[in-house]
């Protein structure tokens, strides 16, 4: 399960002529759909670590290192714990629970908001409780339809047929949560991610964070002992990448994220007492 993320409501209203990197960024999204089969490139996987390398970092530390996995054992490996974290998740209520606040069930919900996720696609038999899915009620006929499994199963084949995973790590000796180093460290790491993110429409290809494991500690643990992490480097984030097919597929359970705050919503100008006016592109 992730989030569907579509933007043409933004590029729509984006005037013309605007620069193609500009343009790139704002068409970023997630996938959260199968990939094709054949390996990414050497080619564009340099390039994708080029562009990781180009992100800012603290006195040019550059705290981030990264493993390349494309041996279909180690990915079978991450399936596995992907995918029986996200039954063990969604069987104890425990995702609903801890995201539940981000959760819209209306296009005028979101309308409103801009903001969280919008459950718009669920099996039939669970479309009469929308609005319930995710209370104990929901999460009861969830269980007696064995939708965990299911969507556990889902997730497993999603990494287990990627070609490529991404693990990002962080050097310790600049990550010291605690110290502005480890804050510093951290939007380091998210820089280059993010330029990683918005470099692979344009080779054609999609990217998705591996989330699930991250949600159950011992899941985690075994990533690391999977990937050999040694005790000076911190395991942050693993992410499924792979050439987009034509057509995507939707999961069992979705949901949609296209809309974004409005200026007013999220800027200021001058001091946080005033908000920015809206202008009719936004």
């Amino acid at each position: 399960m992730s989030v569907t993320e579509d933007l043409p409501s933004v590029q729509s209203a984006l005037p013309p002529g605007l620069p193609a990197v500009i343009q790139g960024m704002l068409s970023r999204r997630t996938t959260n759909g199968p990939f094709l089969p054949g390996p990414v490139s050497r080619e564009h996987q340099e390039t994708l670590m080029r562009v990781a390398q180009a992100a800012p970092s603290h006195f040019n530390s550059q705290p981030w290192r990264f493993v390349l996995i494309e041996n279909p054992h180690t990915i079978g490996e991450v399936a596995r714990i992907a995918g029986e974290s996200m039954t063990e998740l969604i069987e104890a209520g425990v995702f609903f629970e801890r995201y539940r606040r981000y959760f819209r069930f209306s296009t005028a919900e979101m309308e409103e908001r801009r903001d969280g996720i919008h459950i718009d696609h669920l099996p039939g038999p669970l479309k009469p409780f929308t609005r319930q899915v995710f209370s104990d009620a929901g999460l009861k006929v969830m269980r007696q339809l064995g939708v965990p499994k299911k969507l556990g199963e889902d997730n497993r084949k999603l990494v287990q047929g990627s070609p490529l995973l991404l693990a990002a790590l962080l050097d310790k000796g600049e990550y010291r949560p605690g110290e502005l180093s480890g804050f510093y460290s951290i939007f380091g790491l998210g820089a280059a991610i993010e330029n990683i993110w918005n470099a692979v429409s344009s080779l054609g290809m999609g990217i998705q964070f591996v989330s699930t494991p991250m949600e159950i500690p011992r899941q985690w643990a075994a990533v690391q002992q999977l990937l050999h992490v040694p005790a000076d480097l911190e395991l942050m984030a693993v992410y499924r990448l792979g050439y987009l097919p034509p057509e995507q597929p939707r999961p069992t359970i979705d949901w949609s994220s296209r809309h974004r705050k409005r200026l007013s919503q999220y800027v200021f100008r001058e001091t946080c007492d005033v908000p920015e006016t809206d202008s009719p592109t936004s």
